[in-house]
């Protein structure tokens, strides 16, 4: 049986790409280091460009994601018409991105310390209640997600183990990557280290928000 796609559907998944754009940009603008998702990109955002001033920040997002569907290809020795799907919702969050910093003033941090808090908070908020609604749609999402589900799937492991394993060599690799690109810790700091510990249970505590607002409004009056 196909997955339904109605308009609730939809509405996750537009609201879920939306505010997870929106969400990047408000931690990227508080300066206190992106979550070990976020910050790869982020990066070689920085690193690239240094010489090609088109490489911005949502672009390094979709080339990112790109990679990341290459490696997963291989490691799951298969392709899916859904895999390119998902690599263009990569390609909107990447513009979207783009775009909210055109309307923020660019990347930057903000100046203030008190500024920098709000937007961290904001930031992180923001993107752990627009993952709840992703984890409501059936609609694709970013390679992140797929890369998870395809290769738990694919060689039968438990989905949270491999989640668990994905965001440690991620973390790695954006550790790998900042030392080896920009000779420190660019792209990650005291926010990265927090997201890591309260992101799961504020996705949770979102999508239970979500479920019960729903299930309200589809009760009879």
């Amino acid at each position: 049986m196909k997955d339904k796609i109605d308009l609730k559907n939809i509405i996750h998944w537009l609201a879920g790409i939306v505010a997870c754009s929106f969400g990047v940009c408000m931690c990227t603008k508080a300066g206190f280091g992106l979550s070990m998702i976020a910050a790869p990109p982020y990066i070689l955002h920085v690193f690239m460009s240094r010489f090609f001033s088109w490489y911005t920040q949502g672009r390094s997002e979709y080339i990112w994601e790109l990679f990341l569907l290459i490696v997963m290809c291989i490691a799951i020795q298969r392709f899916r018409l859904k895999f390119l799907l998902s690599f263009g919702t990569a390609v909107l969050v990447g513009l979207l991105i783009d775009g909210f910093f055109s309307i923020l003033g660019g990347n930057g941090s903000y100046s203030t310390l008190a500024g920098r808090i709000v937007a961290f908070i904001v930031g992180t908020l923001i993107t752990c209640c627009a993952i709840a609604f992703i984890f409501r749609t059936t609609l694709p999402g970013q390679v992140y997600e797929m890369f998870v589900i395809n290769v738990s799937e694919r060689y039968g492991f438990d989905r949270d183990k491999v989640k668990l394993v994905h965001d440690i060599c991620m973390l790695v690799i954006s550790l790998v990557l900042a030392f080896a690109l920009t000779g420190g810790f660019t792209g990650i700091g005291i926010g990265t280290v927090v997201t890591a510990f309260i992101n799961s249970p504020l996705i949770k505590f979102f999508g239970m928000i979500i479920d019960k607002a729903e299930n309200s409004l589809q009760k009879p009056k």
